[in-house]
């Protein structure tokens, strides 16, 4: 085939823009198909009365990662967006008067570990340089493999790596020979609550989280998150891609496993080759006849996914007092949350929760007085969602954080807006209404991921379903993945 085959891209997440432009960038003739009224997938923004809210993402971590994708197009972060490191990273809630905020030096760190834990620094050296190690080799090798099969890994040095990396430790015991004060366990464990799994079930691997936390630093671009899609936006249009948004994808025709057209409520495309950016689990069950899916509802039900959520997006008419940008409020069981996630699947009974109020740090994003709050639950994919659910978990939510930020909020709501599980499934066909993708537990890593290849020669899949998984720094390497592997097949033809 020439540089002017016709791909086309279901879907304008994170994954479909960088494959978007990356494939224009080498000549491609490549249209984006959106469902939605914009741009971004998850990270839409919604706005109302002089806010502006990111209605998805909200930690800007891993900044190599987006300097990187710009770089390859003679681009950088501040052509788009300023960006600003925060201090402190983020608060967390232990209880009434009881918080700590995370701090954004490395030495400042030290001094915290040291009050809380004393003679904790020699640990935390050594927990810092293995994460470093995990990041670096995790970032810079393991997730740019397309994980076809497991030969990929059959290579001594990443063999070597592969032990340093703890794949079969869990984060739980990791931290905890390390630590044993359990401020500074919650602390580390934290960002595992959203990969999907209990730090119990949730490779050692995965302390290069904390890496990318507590040394690369808590970010956040000016204007929103949504600033990033703009971005990519912007650099996808310049390379001559083009997007149709509210045109939702019905049916790939597929005929002897080659698909020749896609179907959608805007009409039908000839593509010469397809790239799955919506809900994996949709395109296969949905959009493929039998005959072309990898797998059937019985795999995709033996999934563990990550958590889904109840989000709200708040208008307040005043300023607020006693928080950062991000807060977490762990003044409830962390254990006893994540089971009712992970493994007991309810609506949980005490539930930890986020609250979000960007507007300490940009004031563009609200009128002047005024502060953008957020509220997020991680719940169980799959729980029945209603409108008096959320509002039983919104009451319960006000009083908390009134209780622990001396914020009384109740008489201050210009507007709230609720988006959890069947937001996620009308909006984005999300499997069982999840927010954040599968799991990232031992069996659901690397080749062990829903395969990017399909049995449709010229479709390939990318996103948080499948390689290398959640998270927008991981949606956009799956991104240059796929259109890696689509130049090459293309390349062959």
């Amino acid at each position: 085939m020439d540089k002017k085959s016709k791909i086309t891209v279901i879907g304008a997440g994170f994954a479909g823009l960088a494959a978007a432009a990356l494939l224009a960038k080498d000549g491609f003739d490549v249209t984006v198909l959106e469902k939605n009224e914009m741009a971004g997938g998850r990270a839409r923004i919604w706005k109302k009365d002089g806010f502006t809210f990111d209605m998805g993402p909200s930690w800007y971590w891993m900044p190599g990662v987006f300097e990187n994708f710009y770089q390859l197009f003679g681009k950088t972060a501040s052509d788009f967006y300023e960006l600003k490191r925060l201090s402190p990273s983020y608060r967390i809630f232990f209880g009434e008067k009881d918080i700590l905020d995370v701090p954004a030096t490395t030495e400042a760190l030290y001094q915290l570990f040291e009050a809380l834990e004393p003679g904790s620094r020699k640990n935390l050296d050594s927990f810092l340089a293995q994460a470093k190690y995990k990041y670096e080799v995790g970032m810079n090798e393991y997730v740019f493999k397309p994980s076809h099969s497991v030969m990929e890994y059959f290579d001594p040095r990443l063999a070597v790596s592969g032990i340093k990396l703890q794949l079969l430790g869990n984060m739980r015991k990791h931290v905890h020979k390390l630590f044993k004060n359990e401020k500074l366990r919650k602390l580390l464990e934290f960002p595992v609550l959203f990969l999907g799994a209990t730090p119990q079930n949730t490779p050692a691997l995965y302390s290069l989280m904390n890496y990318a936390d507590l040394i690369l630093g808590t970010w956040y671009p000016i204007g929103g998150m949504h600033k990033i899609v703009s971005a990519m936006q912007s650099i996808a249009e310049t390379a001559g891609v083009k997007f149709m948004f509210n045109t939702e994808v019905q049916k790939i025709v597929v005929n002897k496993n080659v698909a020749e057209e896609v179907i959608t409520n805007a009409g039908a495309f000839k593509a010469d080759f397809i790239v799955g950016n919506a809900d994996y689990h949709h395109i296969e069950q949905h959009l493929l006849d039998k005959t072309y899916r990898n797998y059937d509802e019985k795999y995709w039900n033996s999934r563990t996914m990550a958590p889904s959520c109840l989000l709200f997006y708040i208008g307040i008419n005043k300023k607020l007092k006693n928080i950062q940008h991000h807060n977490l409020f762990f003044d409830e069981n962390f254990d006893e949350h994540a089971k009712e996630i992970y493994t007991d699947a309810k609506w949980p009974s005490k539930p930890l929760f986020y609250a979000c109020c960007p507007s300490v740090t940009d004031s563009g994003i609200a009128p002047a007085g005024c502060e953008n709050l957020f509220f997020l639950i991680p719940l169980a994919p799959g729980l029945k969602d209603s409108e008096s659910k959320r509002e039983e978990y919104f009451n319960l939510l006000v009083k908390r954080f009134n209780k622990l930020t001396g914020n009384d909020i109740s008489d201050s709501i210009l507007f709230k807006r609720s988006y959890a599980m069947n937001d996620f499934v009308e909006d984005y066909h999300a499997f069982k209404g999840n927010a954040y993708g599968l799991a990232n537990t031992l069996k659901q890593t690397a080749f062990l991921k829903p395969s990017m290849k399909s049995k449709v020669t010229n479709l390939l899949y990318t996103g948080q379903l499948t390689v290398p998984g959640p998270g927008v720094p991981p949606a956009i390497v799956s991104g240059q993945v796929v259109a890696k592997e689509i130049k090459k097949k293309l390349k062959k033809a």
